[in-house]
């Protein structure tokens, strides 16, 4: 990050393409692309009241989730109450069409746009 707080711009030496550090969520973070759960803190507590401090981690899951938009699988690291989320809504499409960007991760906002050009196209 520069003196400012705004992420530094990095290049790809194969493409030449420029994106900022903190465009992408590293691969391993425990954070739902679709609904941005992350962990939580709070504390184990013993019978004897003694409170230690832990981590509450989301549930999730490497799953592929079909577009009938795009015809094709796109992975995604979503929890468990997203995967349901996404069954009640009727599908990976209707979701994304629903979902608020500022939840989806960078990877999800780009599905969700190639997803709404390709229903335009269709239409």
């Amino acid at each position: 990050r520069d003196p400012i707080g705004r992420a530094l711009p990095l290049e790809r030496r194969d493409t030449g393409e420029t994106r900022y550090a903190d465009e992408e969520d590293s691969p391993m973070s425990r954070v739902c692309e679709l609904t941005g759960k992350g962990p939580m803190v709070g504390n184990n507590v013993s019978h004897a009241k003694n409170r230690t401090r832990r981590r509450f981690l989301p549930n999730l899951n490497d799953v592929t989730l079909q577009s009938e938009a795009l015809g094709r699988g796109i992975k995604f690291r979503i929890s468990a109450s997203a995967l349901r989320s996404v069954d009640h809504r009727g599908g990976l499409d209707a979701y994304l069409a629903k979902a608020k960007d500022t939840e989806l991760s960078v990877n999800a906002q780009k599905i969700k746009k190639e997803i709404a050009k390709a229903q335009a196209a269709s239409a």
